[in-house]
This record gives structure tokens, C-alpha cells and sequence, in this order.
């Protein structure tokens, strides 16, 4: 018997609640009577058909399909037996109330990692007075119609929540949201099919019409990374394309090499950097190394919100294909997916304005057009000789390699950033969620992602801006198709040919992912996303 109620009370108390669910006064109740009587008071369970049918399959003892009163109180009985139990294990300081601190220690003693936030929202879902602690009372009510084999388990509790009332990553408490459910465990603990999940919520199309699509902060978290970084890393990027466009062969480097004087081949390759630097810094000075700098912010901010926001959307539909409806929980193959997939719909989007940018990078001499004018001529000179198409030379080899660039990129980032929150967790004795990685850790893990990637496909970039340049004052050279470019590259300059720039290009990425990574998970945190 709970503490401050007597049996007269407890007899009137539970006669009461079966007067409330009869609502047709017959003495016995079947599935559709115990449907209405649950919405008649409001109840989380009043849509979950398939998790009624299981409470009344545990009540109706005599298995006639339906419940009387005697059942019912049998079942009252028993349940609240154990749920008082439970109460007075978690309460440890034996003051009739439980606090969070000994709800989360409870927990960890039944083996079940539980985030913060999570934690936070289960005590407020059952808190009903919010007081700041659980009386008994509240914690009988909200776990009344918990099934009889699951009153003295933890785990089953909060499975039994999650399929109840959830939190979504809006913040708001919706009826069962399945896919809130921590990693740690499954709904295993209670025979809950997760097709219940459809019926359980009146909010349910609301939902089926935004779960498809990412959040719109993911968006803005890319875009905001983007910018920053493009803009940090502009000179470097300046120099990668002036390198890729010179096509001549470095006869004294290859020379060099061929005589076997590595140290005087690398030494030359060190000056020809400074000899790029030099001019372009002739050509305009600062402002010649941010050349196209504002084409590339233009182009960088939708990029990077439609690349991440994409990746976000791929990795929760591939979830819920793979049928955990858990992001974190991908395979690695559909990993791999959602980042080609991020990448490749981010490309089409902004290629016409990738090639803007690198012929005019391309077209910026000493003495020349500079600015809006260069901008406009550069345009008006692609639409003259290919119309709208010249904008998209070069962008099947664009999709090739942003696919395995892109892929390999978010997964290595999200495999190591995966291992050291892991790690970390364990470490701390806290879930993962709680856990998050300063900012020297996130910049390594995007800096070694970056790097790595864009030398993989590297050669493909090289094809694909020469593509994009060709005909203009740096690049002057044409290609008629993509294995034109790739013989007359190979005639010209050998295999080499295909790495020109490489070295400030890995100068680039790497502090360049590293800042898009930072600014994107601080950005995330900050618009509340995980």
C-alpha cells in the first residue's frame, strides 16, 4: 500500500479509475471500451492499438476478450506492488520522493547509459506538478499500464517511455517517438511492435511531412561553416588553380628528377610556388590572391547547407531503410552513401557558379578587368561560345569524384569523431551524448578527413578545372571531351601532370576542413542540433 493512503482510499481510488474506463457501464471492458475509456481520461496509450491488445491479453486472465472488474484489480494490484518496490529501491534516502540524482544513479546501476537530456525529459514527463521530485503518486499513474513482467526492470521503464512520450528534436514531448530510444537498448524489454508508432500520435502527418527533410539549422550550421573556411583559405585555393592551369612541363624539375636529385627537383618546386605567389601578387596584389573570393562565398554557402543538409536527410532515410530510425547506428556502407550522396546533389547545384569562379580566377592579369566587370565579361564570354552548357563542361567528372571526395570525407570524419566520443564517453562514465569534443580534436579528425580525401581524387579535379578554365588567358589550351583533356595532358606534362597544385591544395584543405568542421559542430551546438 503506497504511504498516506489507506484501503478505503485505495479501494475508492481504483474504483474510480474503472468507472472512468467503462464508459458504457456494462461490468466488463473489451479492446474498444478500454480505447475510449484511455481517451476519456487522456491517456498516452488511447491510439496504441497493438500495446492495448498485449495489456489486455495480461489482464484478461480467463481469456473470454475482455476485462472485468475482479481482472482489472488483480492487475492493479499486482502492478502497483511492483512499481511501489521499484519506487522504494531508486528512493535511497527513503524520503518518499525521487530526485534526479537518484533517478540517474538508478539507472547506471541497471546498466542503462542515460543522456542528460534525455533523463531530463523523462523526470519532466512524469513530474506532473514539476516540483523538481517524483512523489509516488506520479510514478504509479505514469507507469500504471507497464506490463506485469516489466515492473522491476529499469530498462523497461524508460523502453515503455520512449514508446510513450518522447522528446524530438524540435524539443517538443510528442506521443510515441520511437526513434528517440538510446542506443544502449531495444524495445526488446516490451513487445511493442514499431509499426504502433503511426497510431500513437495525433501529431503523426505532421511529423511524416518534416522527418524526411532535414532541420533547417543543419542548413544554415553548413552554410555559416562554408563561408568561414572558404574565405580563411582563399589565397591558398588561388594558388591551386593557377598551378593546375599552367600546362607547360618544368623542364629543369624534371630533369632533376630524372638525374636523381630529388632535393634539387624539390627545390625548384619550392621556387615555382614563389614564382606563382610572385605573380599573382603582380597582378593585383592582395586582392589578386582573394580573386573570385566572392563567387566562391556566393557559391560556398549554398554548397556546404546543401551538402551537410543532404548528408543529414540521407543518413536518416537510410536509417530508417536500414529500420533503427538511428542515424548514429548507420552501417558503414550507407555511410559512405549518405556522404556521396550529400556531395554529389550539393555539386549540381553550384557548378555553374564553380565555373564562373575558376575562369575568372583564370582571367585575372596585371592590367586586366577586376571585379563586377571581369565577373560579367567572363560570363558573357562562356554564354557567346557554349550558351548555358559551357557553365556545366566538366561536371560528369565533377560528380565522379565529388561522390568518393565527399563520401570519404564525411565518413572518415564521422568514423573518427564517432571513436573519440566513444572513448571519451568511457572515460567520463557518461553517455555519449553528454560528451563533446573540443575544438583542437574536431579541426584534427576534418583536417586528416580532408586531406585524405582530396588526394584520392585528386587527378579528377585536376581534369574537371582544366575543363572548366579552358580558353581563358591562363589556360588557353581546349579540350573537345574528357579524354582529350586527359591525352593532351599526359602528352604535355606526363603523369605529373594530373597533380599539379597538390601541394597547396592539401595547404588548403586541411585547415579548411578543419575550420568547416569546427564552425559547423560549434554551429550545430549553438542551434541546438546533434
Amino acid at each position: 500500500m503506497a504511504p498516506g493512503e489507506s484501503k478505503d482510499e485505495r479501494d475508492k481510488r481504483v474504483a474510480l479509475l474503472w468507472e472512468s474506463l467503462d464508459t458504457r457501464k456494462e461490468g466488463h471492458i473489451d479492446l474498444t471500451g478500454l480505447k475510449k475509456g484511455l481517451k476519456k481520461i487522456d491517456h498516452p496509450l488511447k491510439n496504441a492499438d497493438d500495446m492495448l491488445r498485449n495489456i489486455l491479453q495480461d489482464v484478461d486472465t480467463n481469456g473470454d476478450g475482455q476485462i472485468d472488474y475482479n481482472e482489472f484489480r488483480t492487475f492493479i494490484d499486482h502492478t502497483e506492488s511492483g512499481l511501489w518496490q521499484m519506487f522504494q529501491a531508486i528512493d535511497r534516502n527513503h524520503n518518499g520522493e525521487i530526485d534526479k540524482g537518484e533517478l540517474r544513479s538508478a539507472f547506471a546501476q541497471s546498466g542503462v547509459t542515460v543522456s542528460s537530456a534525455k533523463l531530463d525529459n523523462f523526470f519532466a514527463e512524469v513530474d506532473k506538478n514539476n516540483d523538481g521530485v517524483i512523489s509516488y503518486a506520479e510514478w504509479r499513474d505514469f507507469l500504471l499500464f507497464l506490463p506485469l513482467h516489466s515492473t522491476s526492470d529499469l530498462r523497461a521503464v524508460l523502453s515503455y517511455y520512449t514508446a510513450t512520450g518522447n522528446l524530438n528534436p524540435e524539443g517538443d514531448v510528442h506521443i510515441n517517438d520511437l526513434r528517440g530510444l538510446d542506443g544502449d537498448f531495444e524495445l526488446e524489454w516490451l513487445p511493442i511492435p514499431k509499426t504502433v508508432a503511426m497510431w500513437m500520435s495525433f501529431r503523426y502527418y505532421e511529423r511524416k511531412l518534416t522527418e524526411n527533410t532535414p532541420q533547417l539549422g543543419y542548413f544554415i550550421a553548413g552554410g555559416i561553416a562554408g563561408v568561414v573556411s572558404r574565405t580563411a583559405t582563399a589565397p591558398l585555393d588561388r594558388l591551386k588553380v593557377y598551378l593546375i592551369a599552367q600546362t607547360g612541363p618544368k623542364a629543369t624539375a624534371v630533369r632533376a628528377a630524372k638525374d636523381g636529385a630529388p632535393l634539387a627537383a624539390a627545390g625548384h618546386v619550392s621556387r615555382s610556388l614563389g614564382g606563382a605567389l610572385m605573380e599573382l601578387w603582380r597582378a593585383g596584389g592582395i586582392r589578386s590572391l582573394f580573386a573570385g573570393n566572392g563567387l566562391n562565398v556566393l557559391k560556398v554557402m549554398p554548397e556546404s547547407a546543401i551538402k551537410f543538409g543532404a548528408y543529414e536527410s540521407a543518413k536518416q532515410a537510410l536509417a530508417r531503410f536500414e529500420g533503427h530510425n538511428d542515424p548514429k547506428k548507420l552501417r558503414p556502407t550507407s555511410q559512405f552513401l549518405s556522404g556521396g550522396i550529400g556531395g554529389m546533389v550539393a555539386q549540381c547545384f553550384v557548378y555553374p557558379l564553380d565555373t564562373l569562379k575558376f575562369r575568372m580566377q583564370c582571367s585575372t592579369v596585371e592590367g586586366g578587368l577586376r571585379g563586377n566587370k571581369l565577373i560579367i565579361a567572363t560570363a558573357k564570354k562562356v554564354l557567346n561560345a557554349n550558351g548555358i552548357l559551357g557553365f556545366f563542361r566538366g561536371l560528369p567528372l565533377g560528380l565522379i569524384g565529388m561522390f568518393p571526395y565527399a563520401a570519404i570525407d564525411l565518413t572518415t570524419f564521422e568514423y573518427l569523431k564517432r571513436a573519440l566520443v566513444s572513448r571519451q564517453a568511457g572515460l567520463e562514465h557518461c553517455h555519449e551524448d553528454d560528451v563533446t569534443l573540443n575544438n583542437c580534436l574536431t579541426g584534427t579528425i576534418g583536417a586528416i578527413s580532408g586531406g585524405f580525401s582530396a588526394s584520392v581524387v585528386y587527378p579528377l579535379n585536376v581534369m574537371r578545372t582544366r575543363l572548366q578554365a579552358q580558353g581563358t588567358v591562363l589556360h588557353p589550351t581546349t579540350y573537345s571531351s574528357i579524354t582529350d583533356v586527359v591525352r593532351k595532358t599526359l602528352q604535355a606534362e606526363g603523369p605529373r601532370g594530373f597533380y599539379k597544385g597538390l601541394t597547396p591544395n592539401l595547404l588548403k584543405v586541411a585547415p579548411a576542413v578543419s575550420i568547416s568542421y569546427v564552425v559547423y559542430e560549434n554551429s550545430k551546438r549553438m542551434l541546438g542540433l546533434k
